[in-house]
């Protein structure tokens, strides 16, 4: 079993924790309703992808 031959200081524990932080995600405005969506998505609300309807919304049925 591994066994730590020395006790790891705060600072190198810390730093090898630096790269685990969680990054914020990125959105963009739909070009046909302007809701909030992810790029290279799918639009939740109008159905909408690269200017064309994919998908039958729930406001147009």
């Amino acid at each position: 079993m591994a066994v730590p031959k020395k006790r790891t200081s705060k600072s190198a524990r810390n730093m090898r924790r630096s790269h685990h932080a969680l990054k914020a995600t990125n959105s963009v405005e739909c070009p046909n309703c302007g809701e909030p969506k992810l790029p290279h998505h799918l639009c939740a609300a109008c159905g909408h992808y690269d200017g064309r309807a994919v998908i039958k919304s729930k406001k147009s049925a």
